[in-house]
Order: structure tokens, then sequence, then C-alpha cells
């Protein structure tokens, strides 16, 4: 049979990330009465973002994108417009999106990975009218700079040998 599998949507700007920890927890429980090993069926956690030379940068060039998408997904959906002081906010350390500079999304990253565990982790960083360049940028950056770290910091232990 297929593992199951649980998304987790935390789109609401500022909420605290470990406050959807719980959810992690009942999808590990779910796995085990269902005579799966937790440890088999992967985690993840899948958010906007955008990783720029520096904050300043990455928050101006993934701004217009992102709002355009939500803007228009809101319409939609009934929601209010967004604004720029929602997107900073969404940002700071415990909002749902990922943009600034290297060591900032790296460690926002490991924090989350810290309350989370999950195995792992997808960046969506081409949001509607971005430029290809700016996201091929993004893209080598995350590659270069923000990955080793992440790797460095949220690698799990090897097993001890059996004597």
């Amino acid at each position: 049979t297929k593992p199951c599998t649980f998304k987790l949507v935390a789109s609401e700007a500022g909420s605290l990330p470990a406050r959807f920890a719980p959810l992690f927890e009942i999808y590990r429980e779910a796995a085990r009465r269902a005579g799966n090993d937790p440890a088999s069926l992967a985690t993840s956690l899948n958010v906007h973002g955008f990783v720029g030379e520096t904050t300043e940068k990455a928050a101006d060039d993934f701004y217009a994108p992102q709002a355009e998408v939500m803007n228009r997904i809101g319409r939609e959906r009934g929601w209010g417009p967004t604004s720029r002081a929602h997107f900073d906010q969404a940002r700071g350390p415990n909002g749902a999106l990922f943009v600034g500079d290297p060591e900032q999304v790296a460690e926002k990253i490991v924090a989350q990975h810290k309350i989370f565990g999950n195995d792992r982790f997808l960046l969506q960083m081409a949001i509607g009218t971005m430029p290809h360049a700016k996201v091929m940028k993004a893209i080598e950056l995350y590659g270069t700079k923000v990955a080793p770290v992440v790797r460095k910091e949220t690698v799990k232990a090897a097993p001890a040998p059996v004597a």
C-alpha cells in the first residue's frame, strides 16, 4: 500500500511554527497505528521564498511577483489584498515566507527543521512574473550557499555499529 500523504499549510503570517508541530506528530502516530514505521515515511515543508545576495534585494525582488499571485488567488477565494507590511511580517523569523540572504534563509530552514524534524524542504521561488534570470541566480545561491549549511546542520547521526 502507498503511505498516505499529509499536507501542512501554514500561511498565516506571523504564526508560530511550533504550533504546527503537533500535526507532524499526528501523522507519525497515524503511521504507527496503521502498522508503518514513522521513520520510513518522509515529511516535508513546502514554502514560498527567495534567496538574494542581500535580504533587502531578495525582499524587493520577490515582493511584487508574490503580491500579484497572492492578490489574484485572494480575489478568487475572497481574501483581502496583501501589503508590503504583511509581506515583511511573513518573511520574519516566525512567518511563512523564506525570503532573505543565504545566511538568513539557511537559519530559518534549520530552525524549522529543529521544530518539525522534516526530511525534505521545498522552496518555491518561481512565483508569478519573477524574471527567469533572478530565479536562476536564487537557485545558484540556494545550491551553493544555503544547501551546504542546511545539510551540515541537519545531518542525522548514523546509527551506532552493532558489536
